[in-house]
């Protein structure tokens, strides 16, 4: 027999026993669902959360009274993966010590490292501005800045301009539209916004800006914002408890190490911190909180990866099995292409392919609903489609090798079968 005749006759066989090879199918297909469903489903996450906490370019890092405390069912883990002692007592210094307009200010000034720094200053959330005719949902946030704020947050001028410094150090009622709340209040051209006044939280701003579209997710719209001066926030919502973001930027990457080391050894004395103590403030990179979202997205995904392989071996021992009883289904069969001339070799390859077929049958059909489903939640998410095509071909790889084994024993078992007592069997 050629290996065409083989092949074609294992998939007589396959389509001559559809409910049983649909069950087989389902089996399998569940556990390759299992794990592509949610592999997608996490890089569909991964992609949005990384959007939403990464705000600042690949070169640029802030320096914050407190880390963001990024959580995803465990706590947050220092850089050798585990809660040390030494950052429980930090965590612990860091409580009530916010950073404050002097030390900020300071900071702006005394650092000299060949680096743009920006001050902002975390305004109200879910507040509504409007304007005489429109308004927006309770969904806008109030961000004060200074005139580096745009660029080190990734945002730029789509009409108007830039803060100057004798607006940001009176604390002037002006402000800037994110691209969503302008497009709320000037639905028709949000040009117009420009010399307008709106409320903002019933307090009259003048609109000097509207910054171009940013991308956004479900996490965190980067639209629906508001910034002012960080000095007008002072003047009317600062408290006690509000802390400046120190942000930096340098214009090449490799200066990075050297630019936090300047800035550290810059912001010790400004917090009064002696040399041998130990830094109450947070420096914040933004491939660091990526990082911690995908450690912490990891342990799903290993997860996910145990209950595919329990799911896989059970669907082995189903395979097994059926095969077992189409060998002795098929026993006479056997015995007649024994006779005609089929040796042991083309006996085994049939049912080897067979095998191997109703398994890679199962692979697709499972990796076609694991991607479409997952990514439901890559569109509930607002990210792109999600095909991660490193699983997609481990899983075919995977089941080609759970058909083969599976197989393995049916088909040698049919082999060796006498053609004389095979064509007797009742």
């Amino acid at each position: 027999m050629t290996f065409k005749d083989t092949v074609a006759l294992s998939w007589r066989n396959i389509s001559g026993n559809k409910l049983r090879t649909a069950i087989t199918v389902a089996i399998i297909a569940l556990g390759i669902f299992a794990l592509i469903l949610i592999i997608t489903s996490i890089k569909a996450a991964s992609n949005s959360l990384t959007t939403s906490f990464s705000t600042m370019g690949a070169n640029s890092f802030s320096l914050r009274f407190k880390d963001r405390n990024i959580r995803i069912g465990g706590g947050r883990q220092d850089e050798n993966n585990k809660t040390s002692k030494s950052a429980l007592r930090e965590k612990k210094s860091n409580m009530g010590k916010v950073i404050t307009y002097d030390e900020a200010r300071a900071f702006k000034q005394r650092y000299q490292f060949p680096a743009k720094v920006g001050l902002s200053l975390g305004g109200p959330r879910n507040i509504v501005c409007n304007n005489d005719r429109k308004k927006t949902n309770p969904d806008v946030r109030v961000l004060g800045g200074d005139e580096n704020y745009l660029e080190l947050n990734g945002y730029a001028i789509a009409y108007g301009r830039n803060f100057t410094e004798t607006e940001i150090e009176s604390g002037r009622s002006i402000c800037m539209l994110g691209s969503g709340t302008a497009k709320k209040l000037y639905p028709d051209n949000p040009a117009k916004a420009i010399d307008k006044v709106v409320s903002v939280d019933h307090i009259p701003y003048r609109v000097i800006a509207v910054l171009e579209e940013k991308s956004s997710s479900a996490f965190f719209n980067t639209s629906k914002i508001v910034i002012t001066s960080y000095n007008n926030i002072r003047r009317l919502y600062a408290t006690q408890n509000s802390s400046f973001n120190i942000g930096v930027m340098v214009s090449d990457l490799r200066m990075m190490d050297a630019a936090i080391g300047e800035a550290k050894g810059t912001f010790r004395p400004i917090r009064k911190l002696d040399v041998k103590d130990e830094i109450n403030f947070y420096v914040d990179k933004s491939d660091s909180i990526a990082e911690a979202l995908l450690t912490n997205l990891g342990f799903l995904e290993k997860g996910t990866i145990g209950i595919a392989f329990i799911t896989l071996i059970g669907a082995a021992i189903g395979l097994m099995n059926i095969m077992l009883v189409a060998v002795n289904e098929r026993t006479k069969e056997i015995g007649l292409i024994k006779a005609l001339g089929g040796t042991s070799k083309d006996i085994r390859a049939q049912f080897l392919y067979e095998s191997v077929l109703i398994s890679l049958l199962g692979a697709v059909a499972g990796i076609i609903a694991g991607v479409l489903l997952g990514n439901v939640v890559a569109i509930l998410l607002k990210t792109g489609f999600v095909v991660p095509w490193a699983w997609v071909i481990a899983g075919i790889f995977v089941c080609s090798f759970v058909g083969l084994a599976a197989g393995l024993y049916p088909a040698y078992k049919a082999s060796k079968l006498d053609p004389i007592v095979a064509l007797r069997y009742e």
